[in-house]
Formats: C-alpha cells, structure tokens, sequence
C-alpha cells in the first residue's frame, strides 16, 4: 500500500505534476486510489466511455489501437487522461505489459481540483499539447518529400 507521503512524492516526479507545489500534490494524492493490474491484463478498452486517468507507478503499459501498437509507457507516465478533460469514448486500448501498479484518478475528483488550482489544468494540457507534437513529428517523419 502507497502512503500519502509516498504518493506526493511519486506524483512530484511525473512530468505532468512536476511544476505543481507539494501541497497541491498532497490533495492529488488524497483523491488517487492505488490499482493493481496483472501481466495482459486489459485496462481500458477503446471505444468505451473513460471517467478516469491512470499514472504508472511501476510496470509497463501497452497501448494499442485497431490491433496495433502505438507504443509503451512505463513508471511516472500517464495514460487516460484525455478522459479527464472530456466526456468522449477512449481513443486507444491499454493492456499491462507487465504487473503494474498505477495510481488512478477520478474525472468528478479532478475537476473540483481544477477548479481551485489551476496549475494542475495547465500541467494536463502541457502534455497532451506535448504529445499532439510528437504524433505530428512522426506523421511527418513517415510521408515522402513533396516535390
């Protein structure tokens, strides 16, 4: 079990917190519930409604979309969190590549946060923004020179 002490600590080292002051991260960690998944265990399946974000603290993810990977996230990364932002079916699948503990985070939770510390709101846009960057990087990457 994560102490709260522990779980502020964790939370200062994910890139999407790592701005905020540890006495927001505390109330962070007091909405998050530790979660255990198994090796190929299926957290989020695409398509379904996502309530929820989830922060790696241990193990590696797989997400997958149509049947093909995207890529995989590990320890301190985040995954769900467009879930947190809007009401919209979840865009990819995420299956545990290994066990993994994560911590989850509630949307209704979230939002009363946002709604007092607006620093968590700009620190969940940074990384969305961040990774819009990298899909266009790759999607430009992998087309051929126009002539």
């Amino acid at each position: 079990m994560i102490s709260t002490v522990e779980k502020v600590l964790f939370l200062k080292s994910v890139d999407l917190f790592s701005k905020i002051p540890g006495e927001d991260l505390a109330q962070i960690a007091g909405i998050s519930q530790e979660v255990n998944f198994e090796n190929g265990e299926l957290i989020l399946q695409e398509g379904e409604m996502g309530d929820s974000m989830y922060l790696i603290v241990d193990g590696e993810v797989m997400i997958h979309r149509l049947g093909q990977q995207l890529t995989e996230l590990g320890e301190r990364e985040a995954f769900g969190e467009m879930a947190i932002l809007d009401n919209e079916p979840r865009s990819a699948s995420v299956t545990a590549a290994k066990d993994v503990t994560c911590l989850k985070v509630e949307r209704e939770d979230f939002y009363e946060l946002m709604s007092e510390k607006i620093e968590i709101a700009y620190g969940i846009i940074r990384v969305l923004t961040s990774r819009l960057r990298d899909a266009n990087d790759k999607l430009s990457d992998s087309q051929p020179p126009q002539d």
